[in-house]
């Protein structure tokens, strides 16, 4: 019975941890992308912080071609970091989701260990009932053999007791009958 649960017990578990985790690759690819677009932002950032260093103009001043350019930098920038700030909360939710999935995932396999193990108490209440009922037949049967071996014994004797007297009886009758017999031959 114990190699029965723990075999019952480890392919519960062993089909919880077989199955891949599609959630977790999609976390991964998730992360990939941001820390892609952080690359992205940084290179950017390099490139508006050139733009400001750049003074090509009438006493070492930026143009408005080149303040432009600046600008056009800055919100590109200001762009990705709306986009990463999206991707961001993307990924967080799919990180809250694993994290619910988990805790299902534990809660059925507590609610199916709880069912199997009450499943597992009841058989071995209903084994137990059914032995003593069992054990209360057996003895019921036991009873029933030895009153019906009593009864032969007793219906034995009588029937024996019956066939000794009527013997006995039976001697004087015949004695009675061979003597009309013979009166009746005279």
């Amino acid at each position: 019975m114990k190699s029965f649960l723990f075999i019952i017990l480890s392919l519960i578990f062993f089909g919880a941890y077989a199955q891949p985790n599609t959630d977790s690759l999609a976390y991964q690819l998730q992360r990939k992308k941001i820390n892609t677009m952080l690359a992205q932002r940084t290179v950017k950032f390099g490139q508006y912080d050139e733009s400001l260093g750049k003074h090509p103009g009438i006493f070492g001043f930026q143009t408005k071609k080149d303040i432009r350019r600046s600008n056009d930098i800055l919100m590109d920038i200001v762009k990705t970091d709306n986009d990463i700030y999206k991707e961001l909360k993307i990924l967080l939710e799919y990180r809250t989701f694993q994290q619910k999935q988990v805790l299902t995932q534990t809660k059925e396999t507590e609610n199916s260990t709880l069912g199997y193990m009450t499943t597992i108490n009841k058989l071995r209440a209903q084994i137990g009932i059914l032995k003593a009922e069992a054990e209360k037949n057996q003895a019921h049967e036991a009873d029933l053999r030895r009153m019906m071996l009593i009864t032969i014994i007793a219906l034995a004797a009588l029937i024996f007791l019956m066939i000794i007297f009527r013997r006995k009886k039976r001697v004087p009758v015949k004695a009675k009958r061979t003597s009309l017999k013979i009166s009746s031959r005279r």
